[in-house]
């Protein structure tokens, strides 16, 4: 989820598409909250890792 985020924030950039870029900052954001969660052992969605 945050690699996505990442390739939507460039692809955002290059092509000046403002609607890539919000999407690509929400993916990157959740990704990151569901990354701190799960390295810090709670259960996200009833699964000890989200992937």
């Amino acid at each position: 989820m945050i690699v996505l985020g990442v390739v939507l924030l460039v692809i955002g950039l290059v092509t000046g598409l403002s609607f890539l870029w919000t999407i690509g900052v929400v993916l990157v954001v959740i990704g990151l909250v569901l990354w701190i969660a799960g390295a810090l052992g709670h259960a996200v969605g009833g699964r000890r890792h989200y992937y």
